[in-house]
């Protein structure tokens, strides 16, 4: 049978069918809506579908089912238009001060300020809407997650159709490697397995039967249905679809995804609180301004208008919006290449606010390789070196016969010893009963099949023990009912029977057949592994006839002999301790959410230095409490166990409701809500679904904890930088201003014209402000403690500084230009070193600003950038100054050498001024 093409989809377990009889027949199907399709007979399920299990549906029923239900698609979110997103670049305070000016410019005839003021404009919007558009993926990756193909039987044949084209009913026939196409409820089923980590995070295949369940289950203990978005890995089944589309799981955890409003980043809303702030107060000062001129009769009624203007272009930063989707655009750049993959800019800087990072444990913090690390047979105790597949490692006997003793104690088995007796037999059984194949590609490990089968193969190639002169003659599958796999193999003319499997079920088989066997050493080894969080399996086997060709559960019942037990963990990433310190360190807690035993997690969060206190809760546990209990509670725990998708959600919630900026890390399916409910979603690269992805808002392309905590330094030079930018924009910004205000209130003829304002605040301060994108982190940035969510950008120091130097610039440049002035110098010339001045005070601020110690030392040099773009700013200023063609249209005039000298002298004078107050500032800090 040909395999299917491959879906991602999850269901909501039962849905409304159509009107297919009388009235009456159809008000009791009604009542399906809510019902759970496992607890229902497979007789009841095909009766209440209306469907027949070896002649499928006719095809007047799949008409009608189709036009009431529509298509087994998904609906898709609704996504923004090209031009929604360009117009939205507009939506800003400054941009709509700029347009109005731009208006009034218009209106009065100058059109020179007019046409700059829209390039400004353009330039912003046009910057904003390329980086979110590189942001944006371009097509739906839950669309994809449908299959191409489904077979199904229809009318009495067996044929495949698209999978779109399923309906309530259709009989639906998979095998190994096919995908489930639809919810549906398993009919038959032939050593069937199915992979579904991504709807419960598990990773090893789930046994699945047709019997009909009693009582409230959840999705991951549904053992009679086949979920969509899940695979098929062994066996084979026939099956009847009980959910389609949007009313399947995946469709509501779809539209779950859609609900999620998410919120502006803290770096957006300290902006856009920064940017109405300022636009508030120009707004008012304009018209304060206007008022007072007109009323004292400064200026003519144009010339005021035109001078109001003026003061108002010069105030607006109009280089901010810009500079900052440049530095957040690097920062995405810088991100990609350490295999985090931001999707929007915004969320680079938030993750420098981080407080809280939700993980998971498999895969994340740990290899996803499960390792045998202990062996024990009877009277003698062995630990096993080297993690995940790789058989790098060995082999060391413990000393001591009275249980697991530590590490410390143990002793080496020398090469020259051959490993032989019941550790031999543990090795090659464990290697034998299973279903795995350890191979090497392009220098890695890889297996192919469940986890717990991979690790024996690796202990195998680790003992250097073969197991090719053994013949495979039958087996019995693993099977959760009974919880063992064996199988039959030949040696040199002797037949055995191998077992490998839960230690319980194994010891209560061996104990009934035989009285001497020593049950309670055995019990209290499994319990000395199991509380390090180790998983137990046992291994045993024993000799059988030549005769036997066939492979019975009843032939395990009699003369079994137990060799063993073995611990198996999924070790911790090497990187990942060190990653967790550096979070610690920078005052963000880490949470482990996991689906596996408490003492399993307890275990790994020990090796890891997760926590000093390592407290733990459980999702039944949670699940127990309100939404308010929970909030109250969720700082008080450092693990999750026996968490499920849906835990993850009210979890984010619980942390959001303390205020906490938060990360959460996914990879499946119903992951996706939290994803995006959080601050900051995390998916997997490798493991994760394309529906995680999408919900995300970074991408870890390695799978690697250590990749969130490297994106967090990384957010936090971004906004260290962005915060740098402001506060040496706002400065000048504002200086400019003034020197138009004082200018008017004194009426005096004006410095400064508009677009000489533009001039300086878009080609200089765009071309200084460029070097902070490349600004390095400062050493501290990981031992500083997370900043607020609703903390400011602009601090009261801050504040004081900006105004100061603000003033500062502003008195300069009108000191010189009223000097200059009553020297007869012509007004051209005299805007022209005006404008000098405010660009060099603007070059030695910016040294100033680099750092908040003092400018002239060995970091004065660490961003080379910085000097590079000055050369170029300088050039620029030349341009201005020298080129005729830059004459007419920002009426400068070309100077003489001695005129350099003024805008030099005032750069160094502001430069010194703030060394000063920065040196007095540190002083202060240390004594208080």
């Amino acid at each position: 049978m040909q395999a299917k093409s491959h879906s991602h989809r999850k269901s909501s377990i039962g849905e409304e069918p159509p009107p297919l009889q009388s009235k009456e027949e159809h008000s009791k199907r009604l009542q399906l809506k809510d019902s759970n399709w496992y607890k229902v007979s497979q007789s009841e399920t095909l009766n209440r579908l209306n469907s027949n299990k070896d002649l499928g549906l006719s095809e007047e029923d799949i008409i009608s089912r189709r036009s009431k239900y529509g298509k087994n698609n998904l609906t898709e979110s609704k996504k923004q238009s090209k031009l929604v997103r360009f117009l939205k670049q507009f939506n800003n305070s400054v941009i709509y001060i700029l347009l109005v000016a731009g208006v009034f410019t218009l209106f009065i005839g100058h059109i020179s300020d007019t046409v700059v003021i829209g390039i400004v404009v353009l330039v912003n919007a046009l910057i904003g809407y390329i980086q979110e558009n590189k942001a944006e993926s371009a097509i739906s990756k839950i669309k994809q997650m449908l299959v191409v193909n489904a077979t199904v039987i229809r009318e009495g044949q067996r044929i495949d159709i698209d999978a779109s084209e399923l309906v309530l009913g259709d009989i639906v026939y998979l095998e190994a490697g096919d995908s489930v196409p639809a919810d549906i409820r398993i009919l038959e089923a032939n050593n069937l397995k199915i992979q579904e980590s991504v709807l419960t995070g598990e990773a090893d295949s789930v046994q699945k039967n047709e019997k009909t369940l009693i009582g409230t289950v959840t999705v991951a203990d549904q053992t009679n249905m086949a979920f969509a978005s899940t695979s098929v890995t062994n066996g084979d089944m026939t099956g009847i679809v009980v959910a389609t589309g949007d009313y399947t799981e995946i469709g509501k955890i779809n539209q779950s995804i859609n609900d999620v409003k998410q919120e502006k980043t803290p770096l957006i809303i300290s902006i856009n609180n920064l940017g109405k702030y300022i636009s508030y107060a120009i707004v008012l000062v304009a018209v304060l301004l206007f008022g007072f001129g007109v009323l004292f009769k400064i200026y003519e009624i144009p010339v005021l208008l035109l001078s109001v203007i003026t003061m108002v272009v010069g105030s607006i930063p109009e280089g901010l919006p810009a500079i900052t989707s440049v530095i957040l655009a690097i920062g995405v750049q810088n991100m990609a290449r350490k295999n985090s993959i931001v999707k929007n800019l915004p969320s680079v800087e938030t993750l420098g606010s981080v407080n809280i990072i939700g993980t998971d444990k498999t895969g994340t913090l740990t290899k996803n390789e499960m390792t045998v690390k202990d062996i024990i047979i009877q009277n003698h105790q062995y630990i096993v070196t080297g993690d995940g597949y790789s058989p790098d490692g060995e082999i060391f006997e413990m000393e001591g016969k009275e249980g697991l003793l530590t590490n410390k104690s143990s002793k080496k088995i020398k090469n020259k010893l051959k490993i032989e007796g019941d550790l031999k037999k543990l090795i090659l059984i464990g290697a034998l009963a299973n279903d795995a194949t350890l191979n090497q590609e392009e220098g890695k490990w890889i297996i192919n099949g469940e986890p717990t089968d991979g690790c024996f193969l690796t202990l195998c190639k680790k003992a250097n023990l073969d197991t090719s002169d053994f013949v495979e003659i039958d087996k019995i599958p693993f099977d959760s009912d009974f919880k063992y796999m064996a199988k039959i193999v030949d040696l040199n003319e002797e037949r055995y029977l191998v077992v490998k499997g839960a230690p319980d079920k194994l010891m209560d088989i061996i104990s009934n057949s035989n009285s001497e066997f020593d049950k309670t050493y055995w019990q209290n080894q499994m319990t000395l592994l199991a509380k390090q969080g180790k998983r137990v399996v046992a291994v045993a086997y024993k000799k059988i006839s030549q005769d036997i060709q066939i492979i019975e559960h009843k032939l395990l019942r009699t003369d079994l002999i137990l060799v063993g037990l073995v611990g198996i963990m999924d070790p911790p990433k090497e990187q990942v301790i060190d990653a967790i310190m550096q979070a610690r360190n920078a005052g963000v807690k880490v949470k482990m959410i996991t689906g596996d035993h408490p003492d399993t997690a307890v275990e790994i969060a020990r090796q890891i230095k997760l926590s000093d206190e390592n407290r733990v809760i459980t999702g039944p546990q949670l699940d127990k409490l309100t939404d308010t209990e929970l909030s109250s509670v969720i700082q008080d725990y450092d693990i999750f166990a026996r968490a499920t998708p849906e835990n993850k959600l009210r979890i984010v919630k619980a942390y959001q409701a303390n205020n906490l900026i938060t990360a959460m890390t996914g990879d499946g399916v119903n992951d996706a809500p939290a994803l995006k409910q959080a601050d900051i979603g995390i998916s997997m690269g490798i493991k994760g679904t394309d529906v995680a992805k999408e919900s995300s808002d970074m991408v870890l392309a390695d799978d690697n904890f250590s990749t969130i905590v490297d994106a967090i330094k990384e957010g936090r030079r971004v906004y260290d930088n962005i915060k740098k930018t402001i506060k040496f924009l706002l400065p000048t910004s504002i200086a400019e201003g003034l020197i138009v205000l004082i200018s008017i209130i004194l009426n005096n003829p004006l410095p400064l014209e508009p677009v000489q304002l533009l001039w300086i605040n878009m080609v200089s301060a765009i071309t200084i402000s460029f070097a902070f994108v490349f600004e390095p982190v400062e050493k501290d940035a990981m031992n500083k403690k997370p900043r607020q969510k609703n903390e400011s950008i602009i601090k009261s120091q801050d504040t004081i500084r900006i105004l100061y130097v603000a003033t500062l610039i502003a008195g300069l440049g009108l000191i010189i230009s009223q000097h200059l002035t009553s020297l007869g110098i012509s007004k051209d010339i005299v805007s022209t070193v005006t404008l000098n001045i405010v660009v060099f005070c603007k070059i030695f601020y910016l040294f100033n600003i680099r750092t908040e110690g003092t400018a002239i030392s060995k970091n004065l040099f660490t961003n080379k950038i910085a000097f590079l773009v000055v050369a170029i700013l300088i050039v620029l200023q030349m341009m201005i100054t020298y080129l005729p063609q830059m004459h007419s249209v920002f009426r400068t005039a070309p100077l003489q050498i001695k005129s350099w000298l003024y805008p030099l002298y005032c750069g160094f004078i502001v430069f010194s001024i703030v060394e000063i107050e920065k040196f007095l500032s540190l002083k202060l800090r240390k004594i208080k």
